[in-house]
């Protein structure tokens, strides 16, 4: 069966945000046009953000794919790594806050930037 890796914001026991890579089958389709299973989605944005944007560290609220169509933009985490995605490039961000925790900006989170000088447009595929 034919695989993608797929990278996976989360939040772990820690409260942390950590990034992994998750496999994602294959499995349907024809063998030159392999498919995933159909996942819901609840609603998709586009969003532009113009040279310089960059934000403070925060959570995702809602559990979210985010594909890059122009643009490169840094995913940073507390710990100081960071990946850089660009366009055709995507990850589920689904690193939210823990429930009952207070956001801590020196503890939870990711922030993100727009690397280079074209706008960033995104999109955004709710799960």
């Amino acid at each position: 069966m034919t695989m993608l890796t797929l990278p996976t914001l989360y939040t772990a026991a820690d409260g942390r945000a950590r990034f992994r890579d998750d496999p994602l089958p294959l499995a349907d389709g024809t063998p030159a046009t392999r498919l995933s299973a159909l996942m819901a989605s609840g609603g998709c944005q586009f969003r532009r953000s113009p040279p310089g944007f960059a934000s403070a560290f925060h959570c995702t609220t809602t559990p979210q794919w985010l594909v890059v169509l122009q643009g490169r933009m840094e995913i940073g985490l507390q710990d100081g790594t960071s990946r850089v995605f660009g366009p055709g490039e995507c990850f589920y961000s689904n690193d939210t806050l823990p429930e009952g925790a207070v956001f801590d900006a020196a503890v939870h989170g990711h922030r993100s930037r727009l690397l280079g000088d074209e706008p960033l447009v995104t999109l955004f595929v709710r799960a």
